[in-house]
């Protein structure tokens, strides 16, 4: 079976991990407990974001420059309160997946809005961090997602050109930073549904990464 890729590159908030609602709901509960005025659809617009660009999007909502910041380190303590030390959990499909890819010896990347340092210890303590040759965080850019500097830098970490890879995403932000770097993308929707811009965009749209273990054969050339 011929290979149509030769890497994979992962979004880890909302695609690998069950991050996005438990961060979310720290975040809607910081807002309201600070009294700032911010909704699930404000929220909505952050997600995939690196903090520069998250910080920058609210100033334009509520023109405080420095309220990103505030909120974000109220969120922080508040799930460092529920979750303490217990990693988030692991999306379905998705270690089976990154598993199968490591025993074929296909190159997997991370390309993250989230800062790498986090990135990593939130791998790490899923135990998910060794099936990744590459790590790539959103403060190691310039611009975060939707620019393609994160997945220019992944598939450069990886040495493999970007129309070589495959990357998986489950934000529309992410799969518009994918595109625009060249990748093929595959999308599996969290918190916001596939829309149908970026829907046709993509070379498929799949409700589980379960669904695109069965699909890895066809991806990368593996037997079985």
């Amino acid at each position: 079976m011929s290979a149509r890729f030769d890497a994979a590159v992962f979004d880890m908030d909302g695609l690998l991990l069950d991050s996005e609602r438990p961060i979310r709901d720290a975040w809607l509960d910081a807002a309201a407990q600070l009294g700032v005025a911010l909704s699930g659809a404000d929220y909505l617009d952050l997600v995939g974001r690196n903090e520069r660009d998250g910080t920058a999007r609210l100033h334009e909502r509520t023109g405080d420059p420095h309220l990103y910041a505030t909120l974000r380190r109220h969120a922080d303590v508040l799930l460092a309160e529920r979750f303490g030390t217990r990693p988030f959990g692991v999306k379905p499909g998705a270690r089976r997946l990154l598993g199968r890819l490591r025993d074929a010896g296909i190159p997997c990347a991370v390309a993250s809005s989230t800062a790498r340092a986090e990135v990593e210890r939130r791998l790490a303590a899923t135990e998910l961090l060794p099936h990744f040759r590459a790590v790539c965080g959103g403060d190691e850019v310039a611009h975060g997602k939707p620019r393609p500097d994160l997945y220019l830098l992944a598939a450069s970490r990886l040495a493999i050109e970007p129309q070589r890879c495959l990357a998986f995403e489950d934000s529309n932000f992410g799969a518009q930073a994918a595109i625009a770097a060249a990748l093929s993308v595959i999308v599996v929707p969290d918190l916001k549904p596939a829309e149908d811009p970026w829907r046709s965009a993509c070379l498929r749209v799949l409700d589980s990464l379960e669904e695109a273990d069965a699909l890895a054969g066809e991806w990368f050339g593996l037997g079985g």
